[in-house]
């Protein structure tokens, strides 16, 4: 799926609907259309960041401003636009786009970029990064909310399993970061009240992720399906190198065949 597929429909809707007081303050801010149409490739990109995550992706106007050289208001009213067109229904997707597998991916990158604020827990509590019984009773738990979700059990074991796996990578990197070099600044953040609820909320989220792609874990074509999607969100959002291979482990067992297929 191309972002200018998911963008194009929503600007016409906006070039219809969108509010009074909005068009007014665009207008205000672009005063051409080749401004306006420099915009809209921002918030192509954006747009599609902010309909994957609900909530707005930290440094994105510092993004907007370092890479296209906007100034500050300019990328603020770039970002306006963005949320209203983040708004705007979302047009119908034929079955050959990857929707699904892109939202997938965009949770379980959610789910990695909690792994640094448990290492850092760990850390300062000086536990050991594996944690087997904890490891056990959530596999346990996601085999009954896969049943309850009409979602094959072994599938979903497997899946959290890499993410299991692909978390414990990242700490393991961290942990032997913070050894040779400096430990973590400041206090450690509160595990139980605030990470392990993002967790527990992410759990849900990426077993309704999974009934949506459970369908094309069989075709033949899935490894590089996923090996596109996930090429295209590396790209979309400027992703950590340091967790590439992380993210990609992450999604091992999205297809039945196992692995993530090569690209190009």
């Amino acid at each position: 799926m191309h972002v200018r597929s998911l963008c194009m429909p929503r600007l016409s809707y906006l070039r219809v609907h969108a509010p009074r007081a909005t068009s007014s303050f665009l207008r205000s801010q672009f005063q051409s259309r080749r401004s306006f149409s420099r915009a809209i490739r921002v918030v192509c990109r954006t747009s599609f960041i902010l309909l994957i995550f609900p909530q707005r992706p930290p440094g994105l106007v510092h993004y907007m401003n370092r890479s296209h050289r906007f100034g500050a208001s300019y990328a603020l009213s770039a970002l306006a636009l963005t949320a209203s067109f983040a708004l705007a229904p979302a047009p119908a997707f034929a079955d050959g786009d990857d929707i699904a597998l892109t939202n997938l991916i965009a949770l379980v990158s959610q789910r990695l970029a909690l792994a640094e604020p448990v290492a850092r827990w760990k850390w300062a509590h000086h536990q050991a990064i594996t944690d087997t019984p904890r490891e056990n009773a959530l596999l346990a738990d996601v085999e009954k909310r896969a049943a309850a979700a009409n979602v094959d059990p072994a599938f979903a074991r497997a899946f959290f399993q890499d993410q299991i796996d692909a978390s414990k990578d990242v700490q393991n990197a961290l942990f032997a970061t913070w050894r040779s070099t400096q430990p973590p600044q400041g206090p450690a953040p509160d595990l139980a009240a605030s990470t392990r609820p993002q967790l527990d909320k992410l759990t849900q989220l990426l077993m309704a992720g999974l009934a949506r792609v459970q369908p094309l874990r069989t075709a033949e074509d899935c490894p590089s399906r996923v090996a596109q999607s996930l090429a295209s969100w590396k790209s979309l959002t400027r992703y950590d190198s340091a967790h590439s291979s992380a993210l990609t482990r992450a999604l091992g067992h999205v297809c039945e065949t196992g692995g993530v297929g090569a690209t190009g």
